[in-house]
């Protein structure tokens, strides 16, 4: 599978992405699938700037991710798929079907969101949606970088897995 990873981080593209996990998996390319970026050439632009020459960048909504992912997953090269959010994610693995793991990068902190681990922050209703996935067989883990642990959603809901 040409996808390596699914996962969710609210900076979207930054150095953590494509230095921290794009050099140990050896990705060569991005998919972000944000509906609002996927509108705007101007926000495109300033997220093209972040990544390597080598490294194309795909910027999609998530009806349009959902209907291409097929074509990523068959790309030989390997990618990540981004998004900004779990409602995104969400959005996206019910359209798609396909996504069997999901992973929680850094989701920061916001009114109405509490603290699980040091880079991540949801809410009750992200919570509720991350169990929702996990009922529907879809494996969630939190890792922030390549060589850290990854926790299982349990751990990380639960709380086992707090620093």
């Amino acid at each position: 599978m040409a996808l390596e990873l699914y996962r969710i981080d609210d900076r979207l593209i930054h150095g953590q992405v494509v230095v921290g996990w794009g050099q140990p998996l050896d990705l060569r390319f991005i998919v972000l699938v944000d509906d609002d970026v996927a509108s705007s050439e101007w926000e495109q632009e300033l997220y093209r700037m972040g990544v390597p020459p080598e490294m194309d960048v795909y910027f999609e909504s998530v009806a349009s991710a959902a209907e291409r992912l097929p074509g990523y997953v068959d790309d030989e090269r390997k990618g990540l798929l981004l998004t900004g959010d779990i409602d995104t994610m969400t959005r996206l693995v019910e359209r798609a079907g396909t996504i069997r793991a999901v992973n929680l990068g850094g989701i920061h902190h916001r009114n109405g969101r509490l603290q699980r681990l040091r880079y991540l922050f949801l809410s009750n209703e992200e919570e509720s949606a991350l169990r929702a996935l996990a009922d529907q067989g879809i494996v969630g883990t939190a890792q922030d970088v390549p060589a850290a642990r990854p926790l299982s959603l349990n751990e990380v809901l639960d709380g086992e897995g707090r620093r």
